[in-house]
């Protein structure tokens, strides 16, 4: 089948460069405008865009694709646009040309919207997954031909979580433009009043409270590894915190203040009171210096026990 792939991120990439060892001719790519990062403003590609042009493929950048593209994906007449992560509402005009398929990483209706990974962790899900589905104009509301679930682990963060969903939805966005092609494909009605929603998370989502419980806490630190980062302030300085755990302890949690530092050493670690229970942080990063481990953090630093986060 003939093409057109959109998407930008590095989870785009994995499912692009899976595309390209098929039989399928990609025609073209349309990834988002470039954009200038860093202190010295150097103009970035983005992944999908720097393996299209590995592979000779045309690129297209639009501020707009319902607005510009329209004309220039109706020239390509592709038999489907595969969409990974775009990060543009597609208007019905363009979802008109060609049949349109969307990977989203979640176990649609559940958690459709811009956070579907974070959100999955930061609730405390045993499971995820992959749906390929059938775009609509509605966000992710759209048929759904296939699903792959996937497994989350105790320890796994937004990072580590993405990583095996890159290569599980690779996979099964392969399998799915082969259904296609045979003509087998089914596609299911979402049930709508299942529906749930994720929205756009930022800093501000994550400071740290102890006054929540453990589980909460360490959720919301493996949510925001690697990005917004969780953190909690101290003295005026903001520690990010990049791994934590539940500290096992038969401290009586009567004799100390939510957020209290209770443990600050190089040989225990740093150990803080949550609601119910005890937060031991793993990995820190401290204004302007590196993710650490807490231990070898606190054999040059020092943080005072009894002071209250």
């Amino acid at each position: 089948m003939n093409l057109v792939f959109l998407g930008t991120p590095e989870i785009a990439k994995i499912c692009f460069a899976e595309i390209l060892k098929t039989k399928h001719q990609v025609l073209a790519v349309v990834t988002k405008p470039d954009k200038p990062v860093g202190r010295g403003k150097n103009v970035v590609y983005s992944p999908v865009k720097t393996l299209a042009i590995q592979h000779n493929i045309p690129v297209y950048q639009f501020n707009s694709i319902s607005k510009e593209g329209v004309q220039i994906l109706k020239s390509l007449k592709p038999d489907l646009l595969v969409l990974v992560a775009f990060g543009q509402i597609l208007s019905q005009e363009i979802l008109n040309i060609a049949m349109p398929i969307n990977l989203h990483g979640s176990l649609l209706p559940k958690y459709r919207g811009p956070s579907p990974i974070q959100t999955a962790i930061l609730n405390g899900d045993a499971e995820s997954g992959i749906t390929i589905m059938k775009m609509e104009k509605e966000v992710d509301s759209g048929d759904i031909l296939l699903q792959t679930k996937i497994k989350i682990e105790k320890e796994d963060t937004t990072e580590s979580l993405f990583k095996k969903m890159a290569s599980v939805g690779a996979k099964t966005l392969v399998e799915c433009l082969e259904i296609i092609e045979s003509g087998k494909a089914v596609f299911k009605k979402q049930d709508q009043s299942n529906a749930t929603f994720t929205t756009m998370f930022t800093k501000e989502n994550a400071v740290l409270n102890f006054n929540e419980n453990v589980e909460s806490i360490v959720n919301k630190v493996r949510a925001y590894n690697p990005t917004p980062t969780a953190f909690f302030v101290l003295n005026g300085n903001q520690y990010k915190v990049y791994k934590a755990k539940q500290y096992e302890c038969n401290f009586d949690i009567k004799n100390y203040k939510n957020g209290e530092v209770v443990i600050a050493n190089g040989k225990q670690g740093l150990v803080i009171k949550a609601k119910n229970g005890f937060v031991e942080i793993l990995e820190i990063q401290a204004p302007n210096g590196k993710i650490m481990q807490a231990k070898q953090f606190l054999n040059g630093k020092s943080i005072q026990t009894g002071i209250v986060v």
